[in-house]
């Protein structure tokens, strides 16, 4: 049998111009992802929106997030985590530049009946 593991502080990226996202799980309705940012950030003007809701934690580094019709952004520190409702615009405003910031971000529907047949489960007609 082979039991899939990992270790969530490994493997970070040599160069860091690029950010990295990594699953570490994918399942009908859920997905599990390891990110690794190293200065980066959304570009200006750009905002992220998802169809799923998204549980996010930060790991190590910092950085701050900014949402749609909030004034001020989040500054994020290790062990810091929020719910991202799906459709919620946000944006990552930074990063740390100077080490990594490790995310594990959990994506998921939020209800089973939003999952429906194509998830293998029986809806109530």
């Amino acid at each position: 049998m082979t039991i899939p593991s990992g270790r969530l502080f490994d493997d970070q990226p040599p160069d860091a111009s690029a950010e990295i996202c990594h699953d570490l799980v994918a399942r009908p309705g859920l997905r599990i992802e390891r990110i690794v940012s190293t200065g980066q950030a959304t570009p200006p003007g750009a905002w992220l929106q998802q169809d799923r809701a998204e549980w996010v934690v930060l790991l190590s580094g910092s950085a701050g997030l900014q949402f749609e019709g909030e004034e001020t952004e989040r500054s994020l520190a290790p062990g810091d985590w929020l719910e991202i409702e799906p459709g919620l615009r946000h944006r990552v405003e930074w990063t740390a530049a100077d080490e990594p910031s490790v995310w594990l971000a959990v994506h998921f529907v939020q209800e089973a009946q939003e999952m429906g047949p194509q998830y293998g489960l029986a809806t109530e007609a």
